[in-house]
């Protein structure tokens, strides 16, 4: 990766899966925030905005489609991957303002891909 530093906010409710990601994603170079429920992630992303936000769907109180929904709306141009165990909620219209849509694997390939395509667009923007 370049020397530009790219940012992830994770938003997990479940925080021994958000400390496995962030920890996957450190070791990739990311610098990470964690954020542990929908009210969280929207007051992180208004304090500091990041590069990219991954974002679980089902959480208690505020889900991941009605905090997409509200990150959108703060701005849009945020780069949003939902990561979710459920591959159903694709079809769910409202999930269609992320950029990405991971289901959820043991090996972290397939998230760790879409960010880094979205951590090249970052770089190249910050440059």
């Amino acid at each position: 990766m370049s020397d530009i530093e790219i940012e992830v906010l994770i938003v997990e409710d479940d925080k021994a899966m958000a400390d496995l990601i962030q920890e996957e994603l450190e070791d990739e170079g990311y610098q990470t925030r964690v954020a542990y429920n929908g009210g969280d992630a929207i007051k992180a992303v208004q304090d500091s905005l990041p590069d990219v936000v991954v974002l679980d769907i089902n959480m208690p109180g505020k889900d991941g489609i009605e905090t997409l929904s509200e990150i959108v709306n703060l701005n849009a141009n945020l780069p949003v991957i939902l990561h979710t165990a459920y591959s159903a909620y694709k079809e769910n219209y409202m999930t269609w303002a992320a950029v990405e849509y991971v289901v959820k694997a043991s090996d972290f390939k397939d998230l760790k891909n879409a960010i880094a395509r979205l951590a090249k667009q970052a770089a190249h923007e910050k440059s």
